[in-house]
């Protein structure tokens, strides 16, 4: 019997959406902070932000061994960190342009978990309670529909990414993310049934 192995970039196995992946060129940092529960399901598009984005890392959180990489990041004099999660007196996304430090690399923290899961996050790590946050005001309604009880008005990770980069305004970018995104979408009820989806209705591969 032969075994058909998940592509190691973007975990499909058999709708392969790698040609469609955009290298982009961002100023803007991402880190996505993952709970553990998100690390191996199907339905996570923060692979999209990481395979595309040259400065977005992945760190895992743990309530106990916070993750110091992380940490020293924040810490750096030349950085200004913005976490994006709701709270009583966030900077808005109509807002940042004005109130950013022009002088600083902007790094912006993305909670890669469920709401109920992100609300313990932070909760019980007091260095992201201590941290300015981002609300992000979305300039379209969430196009992700893959599980089950998902919050209105709510977005995925990728689609937070998308926002972030035309708050940034980086209009290209987002819109080469949103293609990719797009493809991801298309083909994911295929992928997770265990059927290929026909190529010819994708778009074209990203050059």
């Amino acid at each position: 019997m032969t075994i058909i192995q998940s592509c190691s970039t973007c975990g499909f196995t058999h709708n392969c959406i790698c040609e469609h992946q955009p290298a982009l060129d961002s100023q803007a940092e991402f880190a996505l902070l993952y709970h553990e529960n998100e690390l191996d399901k199907l339905t996570n598009t923060g692979r999209l932000l990481l395979n595309s984005l040259p400065k977005a890392k992945s760190y895992l959180w743990q309530r106990k061994v916070p993750p110091e990489d992380l940490i020293n990041h924040i810490n750096q004099e030349d950085t200004e960190t913005w976490l994006l999660f709701p709270s009583d007196s966030p900077t808005l996304s109509s807002e940042y342009i004005e109130r950013k430090d022009p002088n600083k690399k902007q790094l912006f923290i993305l909670l890669d978990a469920t709401w109920q899961e992100a609300k313990k996050m932070v909760n019980k790590s007091p260095w992201l309670k201590a941290l300015p946050c981002l609300e992000l005001i979305p300039t379209a309604a969430s196009r992700y529909h893959l599980r089950r009880n998902q919050s209105q008005g709510n977005l995925c990770t990728c689609e937070a990414g998308i926002e972030v980069l035309e708050m940034t305004k980086e209009p290209e970018n987002a819109q080469a993310l949103s293609e990719y995104y797009d493809q991801f979408l298309t083909v994911f009820q295929s992928e997770r049934s265990g059927h290929t989806y026909d190529s010819s209705a994708l778009g074209a591969p990203k050059k």
